[in-house]
């Protein structure tokens, strides 16, 4: 029953995806419905043939990014985790026990531009979730001892994930990539930040009273339900929010000024890494990012000549994968690959520049850009099998933009992509004076003599310097 139900959902999300573009209405199937209160949340209510199941996401849209202030980073993802330890109305231990009552899922995430709640329960039981959620994020409340357990936690979680190369690694990309610009610090925070966090308690209380208030949150609830009704509980749960949030300064990266590289040293044996970030602007959903996106699949997918050559046919890595990730402002886009030898990895990073070079010197293969296209498109329709991944669709766009519509304009930015569009990002993009490379390994790693360069000058594609 769950696999035929599952099924049902994809095919009809597939079937409405083509009528709504051969109609013209955009890729996104579904109804939006949206509302602004007086107070300034944003509300969003989005029927979904989901019988009795209602997923409620709760969209703050600030992130590690909005960390403004010295030795304070972290924070952002600490009310991820303080969110969760009640209230006056609702203790932890209620909470907790109302959700399980109901058989819900509830569970949060953060990341550099949001912090976001999830709930996936019964729609029948759509007031409580309104009146439990309304009730934490006007009212949270905890005590200087019940910070400094959680702050103590979120170092054992940065201990847990820096015992992996992964994080040191993505530390180094980011402190070589910024100097300036928030995104200089991973989301989990700087670990100074982090051992100073058990006495920080006074600040956690201003950083929760600035940045949870209506103004910077959206409602979404995807699902079983009546939009109506939705908007009508909003107003009687979230009406009395006062106003009050402050925007942080966030100071703008400069541009780019050369290659950077640096390493990590590893203390154990392993197998050598390799990140690399070039600078990619804000995201919006124009030509620029639609290519990208069309780039990362031209360069990184299974079918790719640069997957083939290093996975495949020479066996040099044990993976390569690389993608721009859309922030709020600019950030980068990101390639990573784990090599088989450190004598490897100046081969595998010439490779690497090989395959961008090619695709910056003549056009892709039109035929071939087609296929990436819709494969770009038809993974969207499958991602849309259940009101929690709708959600969660809906909500990416909403913490970058604050609005829904951006989704539809992307993909139709994709379709419309061309050879030459796909050709002139690439040139744009990938270019020597906004690439960072770090690498990881036990003993220090040999350098990437040889390399090739990509559009050192910043040429477009007649050859003008800019």
């Amino acid at each position: 029953m769950r696999i035929s139900t599952t099924l049902t959902l994809l095919g009809a999300a597939l079937c409405a995806t083509a009528a709504a573009a051969a109609q013209g209405g955009g890729i996104f199937p579904y109804p939006v419905h949206q509302k602004v209160m007086d107070n300034g949340l944003q509300v969003v209510a989005i029927p979904y043939d989901s019988p009795g199941i209602v997923a409620f996401y709760t969209v703050v849209r600030t992130g590690s990014r909005d960390e403004v202030e010295e030795g304070h980073s972290g924070f952002a993802h600490f009310f991820e985790h303080m969110m969760f330890r009640g209230t006056e109305s609702y203790s932890q231990d209620e909470y907790n026990d109302i959700l399980k009552s109901m058989g819900a899922d509830s569970n949060a995430f953060t990341s550099d531009d949001p912090t976001v709640y999830h709930i996936v329960g019964p729609a029948s039981e759509l007031e409580t979730l309104f009146a439990i959620e309304a009730d934490r994020f006007q009212n949270l409340e905890y005590s200087e001892e019940a910070f400094r357990t959680e702050a103590g936690a979120i170092l054992g979680e940065y201990s847990k994930s820096a015992s992996s190369p992964f994080l040191p690694l993505f530390e180094k990309l980011r402190e070589t990539a910024f100097r300036t610009h928030t995104y200089r610090h991973t989301t989990i925070g700087f670990l100074d930040d982090i051992k100073q966090m058990p006495e920080r308690y006074e600040y956690s209380l201003r950083f929760f009273d600035r940045f949870y208030r209506p103004e910077n949150v959206v409602v979404l609830v995807v699902g079983d339900i009546d939009p109506q009704r939705v908007f009508a509980l909003a107003q009687k749960h979230y009406g009395g929010w006062e106003r009050g949030y402050e925007a942080p300064k966030v100071v703008a990266e400069p541009p780019p000024q050369g290659p950077q590289r640096d390493q990590v040293a590893w203390p154990a044996p392993t197998n050598p890494y390799l990140m690399i970030g070039y600078r990619t602007p804000a995201f919006a959903p124009d030509e620029e990012w639609a290519a990208l996106a069309v780039l990362a699949q031209l360069l990184f997918s299974e079918s790719a000549p640069l997957y083939q050559e290093l996975v495949v046919d020479e066996q040099w890595v044990d993976f390569v994968s690389g993608s721009a990730s859309p922030h709020r402002d600019p950030y980068l886009f990101t390639i990573s690959s784990r090599v088989r030898s450190d004598e490897l990895l100046p081969k595998v990073e010439q490779a690497i520049a090989r395959h961008i070079a090619e695709l910056q010197k003549q056009p892709v293969d039109a035929p071939r850009l087609e296929r990436v296209k819709s494969h770009i498109r038809y993974a969207f329709a499958l991602s849309l099998d259940s009101p929690s991944a709708v959600a969660r669709e809906v909500a990416s766009v909403l913490w970058l933009t604050g609005e829904v519509g951006p989704l539809n304009d992307y993909y139709a930015a994709i379709q419309q992509v061309t050879p030459p569009a796909v050709q002139r990002v690439a040139k744009t993009v990938f270019q020597d004076k906004g690439k960072t490379v770090v690498t990881l390994a036990h003993a220090t790693p040999p350098a990437a003599e040889g390399a090739v360069e990509q559009n050192p000058q910043g040429a477009d594609e007649g050859g003008t310097p800019r």
